[in-house]
């Protein structure tokens, strides 16, 4: 018996070295990603935790960049690059985001809306604001709008989300969602031993990590996805009750690509089902929230506009502008 006690004790010993050497491996890497790659901005408080704001550039109304579900604000450094050059543009991470303080536990639109507008506030930026708000983004800006008017000028909304859809899509895609929700939450609820012992590095750095990668391994990062997308329901109903948009200028970016059918699991007829009703009904539904409102298919982009297509979104923005000034 003392064999079989001395061969579970070198084993007790090898696995907690090599928990000690990935928790190293993880600390050392995030540390000089850090370095290497700086996420760009400032920390604000906004009650008892920090938001990370980056704005850059000049001019009025400020264009605020609000992130789809699990992206993080660096993504739209393309987009901001370019609208700094005539205005004066912001990005930031939401709660549990990159660089920012994890926040209250309930991660709904109205939350976000209220933390975004105590960011703004805080760190001094002025109102108007033209809100540009990508996938999930869409439901934030638009319950912005409804909770706080006066401060916005305009929206673009960048193949939103629209509070139909959950009726509307093919009853395919309600699996497609509880699946996506499922993972979201395993990862989630295992986020502290496959972060902190470098085990989610290792998987990401077997199929290409990016140099943003440190933004994303990090247990409050995935704890906010998943309960970004355990409540988006309740978010979609938020947006609706916000109300229509007035006269307020409104563009709406439409993805002319309809997502890949293999990666899902679904079929050719489901994606062509999908982007009958995507395309050809909720987004239409987006732009008649406006008198002004006007709906544009960005042909050769998927759903991810802001990084395949950052021009179109730059050029809808300008649009934007060009209505605010005529109208005033």
């Amino acid at each position: 018996m003392r064999w079989l006690r001395n061969i579970a004790l070198l084993l007790v010993g090898i696995l907690a070295l090599l928990l000690i050497a990935g928790a190293s491996y993880q600390a050392i890497a995030n540390r000089a990603d850090a370095r290497r790659f700086p996420e760009p901005g400032r920390l604000i408080d906004v009650g008892g935790y920090r938001l990370k704001l980056n704005c850059t550039g000049a001019g009025s109304p400020t264009v605020v960049l609000e992130s789809g579900l699990g992206d993080v604000s660096i993504e739209w450094q393309p987009v901001q690059s370019s609208v700094a050059k005539f205005s004066r543009v912001c990005s930031y991470d939401r709660a549990g985001y990159g660089g920012s303080d994890a926040g209250p536990a309930l991660r709904t639109s109205q939350q976000i809306a209220g933390e975004l507008n105590a960011l703004l506030k805080n760190a001094g930026e002025k109102p108007p604001f033209i809100l540009v708000g990508h996938s999930f983004g869409g439901y934030n800006v638009r319950v912005f709008n409804g909770r706080f008017p006066d401060e916005v000028a305009g929206l673009l909304l960048v193949d939103s989300v629209q509070e139909d859809q959950y009726k509307l899509l093919p009853p395919v895609w309600n699996r497609v969602g509880s699946d996506l929700r499922a993972h979201y939450r395993s990862q989630a609820r295992w986020a502290p031993l496959l972060i902190d012992f470098g085990i989610a590095r290792l998987m990401l750095r077997s199929r290409g990590q990016d140099q943003n990668s440190y933004l994303i391994l990090q247990t409050k990062y995935l704890k906010a996805r998943s309960n970004e997308l355990d409540h988006i329901e309740v978010s979609a109903e938020q947006a609706r009750a916000a109300g229509a948009l007035g006269d307020k200028p409104l563009i709406v970016l439409t993805a002319g690509k309809k997502p890949a059918a293999v990666p899902l699991g679904l079929s050719e007829q489901d994606m062509d089902e999908f982007q009958r009703v995507w395309a050809g009904d909720l987004q239409l539904r987006l732009a008649r929230l406006s008198s002004r409102g006007k709906r544009e298919l960005v042909e050769d982009s998927g759903h991810d506009i802001p990084s395949e297509r950052p021009d179109a979104v730059v050029h809808a923005v300008r649009e934007i502008e060009a209505a605010i000034s005529s109208s005033r």
